[in-house]
């Protein structure tokens, strides 16, 4: 039935199925994203129209209700309508938070903090857009951890408290704690690893998420076998070639020359990385393996597996 989300998310079995002369039109959850302070305009200006149905029929009811409305209607199930509002709400709840800490720290710096974030909002490529929000691993590299610190750091320094900010690196950790538990659970000591350095094109390993993870199957007795064509070139030349060879030769001396052989002298396979070789190797070679996906394979690549599972999905 068409309604708001308002309490706590419910479970399926607890909806009401739509009901019209005895007939059942299924169940249907759609919420509404509307501002106490301008209700009216946003329900004829939304970004978009939700409708979580099980059941044509009720979808159709409901759509037909905003057929003056001139937006989008995403259609979708019960459950995913409901906990869209849920993140929404929370997202925009964070950006208050963020950008209160931003400005806490810009006037302790004696910065105009207004004129930050204008700026910032600017950036309509990665820091308003879609970027960064799809879930999976872990962050890394030499820009993020980086500069987290930097801002915590100088925080620490004018006695500021940032604590939104301050939770993101455990966060962030927790997730590597989230893999490395899913691939504990499988009770599998074989383990073959495709993507090394911590984002696909590139072979850098600075903070790279991944080695952490392989640090510690290490640390647990796991065999591993490691393949990142990037990688495996810069272990020849490159930026990383010094890194590679005093700060992990232990990892390098576990890498194979392509993904194929990882899978077939593995268990379990963990995809850090995607590329054509990568996706070919796990449709054609990975049909009696334990898969772990850390960033969303595309469906055809792992269809024939029998057992896959994605870190939060």
């Amino acid at each position: 039935m068409p309604g708001t989300v308002d309490n706590v998310v419910r479970p399926l079995l607890e909806q009401k199925s739509v009901k019209e002369d005895g007939k059942d039109f299924g169940i249907c959850m759609n919420p509404e994203f509307m501002r106490e302070t301008t209700a009216i305009h946003d329900f004829y200006h939304p970004p978009f129209t939700v409708i979580g149905a099980c059941g044509d029929r009720a979808a159709e009811r409901v759509a037909a209700m905003y057929s003056s409305v001139k937006a989008p209607v995403e259609r979708t199930s019960v459950l995913v309508a409901e906990l869209i509002k849920y993140a929404s709400n929370a997202f925009h709840a964070l950006k208050v938070c963020f950008a209160n800490e931003i400005g806490n720290l810009s006037k302790g710096m004696g910065i105009d903090s207004h004129k930050v974030m204008e700026i910032f909002c600017k950036d309509t490529k990665l820091n308003i857009s879609p970027y960064y929000l799809r879930p999976g691993f872990a962050f890394g590299g030499s820009c993020l951890p980086k500069d987290l610190r930097a801002i915590l750091y100088k925080a620490k320094q004018l006695d500021l408290e940032l604590p939104m900010l301050g939770t993101v690196l455990e966060t962030n950790r927790r997730q590597v704690d989230l893999a490395f538990n899913l691939i504990r659970k499988t009770g599998k000591s074989r383990v073959g690893v495709l993507g090394l350095s911590f984002k696909g094109g590139t072979d850098d390993l600075r903070e790279s998420p991944i080695v952490v993870l392989i640090e510690s199957l290490i640390g647990k007795g796991h065999r591993l076998a490691i393949y990142d064509a990037e990688v495996a070139l810069a272990k020849l030349v490159g930026a990383n070639k010094y890194y590679i060879e005093q700060a992990i030769p232990h990892i390098s001396s576990l890498m194979v020359p392509s993904p194929k052989e990882v899978i077939q002298s593995s268990d379990v396979i963990v995809v850090s990385k995607n590329s054509p070789e990568i996706q070919e190797a796990i449709a054609n070679h990975s049909d009696s393996k334990l898969i772990i996906d850390l960033i969303r394979l595309p469906a055809e690549s792992v269809k024939a597996s029998s057992n896959y599972q994605g870190i939060c999905w």
